[in-house]
């Protein structure tokens, strides 16, 4: 009966967007630290492949129960897997300079502070948005459960 509860609505999504967060701003943070490193390329994983996935394993369950309960099942794809105990291991490409904007230094780093600052801060917002969006599901939950007779 629990996992009805937490299987059913925006909980599964949501904590699939956090997992998801959580590894983008260790992937950010490595980039960080490394910014002066001699002969370092930044690598990222594109959020948008995360929300097409997202996206598809949302209408996937609504497809197969008919409406929005059941597992959410997150389908792998080039940089974004997704591991039986629903754990999400990122596979970074290489950012290129032209498409992230960094510039290759004489030291072969291609280096941009501020975008990986841009990034860190976008990635912190969409990570506590998911949270402050759990909390409430949590709430809803917990009154629910102390008006039980």
């Amino acid at each position: 009966m629990l996992t009805d509860l937490t299987n059913s609505g925006a909980i599964p999504t949501l904590s699939a967007a956090l997992r998801f967060a959580s590894e983008r701003q260790k992937l950010i943070a490595h980039n960080i630290a490394n910014v002066e490193t001699p002969n370092f390329i930044q690598r990222n994983v594109p959020v948008s492949e995360f929300q097409r996935a997202l996206s598809e394993a949302v209408e996937n369950r609504r497809r197969q129960t008919g409406g929005e309960s059941g597992p959410l099942v997150l389908r792998n794809s080039g940089s974004i897997e997704t591991r039986a105990d629903g754990t999400i291991e990122l596979s970074p490409e290489r950012s290129s300079t032209s498409s992230e904007g960094g510039v290759l230094f004489h030291d072969r780093n291609n280096r941009d502070l501020e975008r990986l600052m841009q990034d860190s801060v976008e990635n912190a917002a969409f990570y506590r948005m998911n949270v402050d969006l759990l909390r409430t599901r949590f709430d809803i939950l917990k009154s629910a459960i102390a008006q039980r007779p």
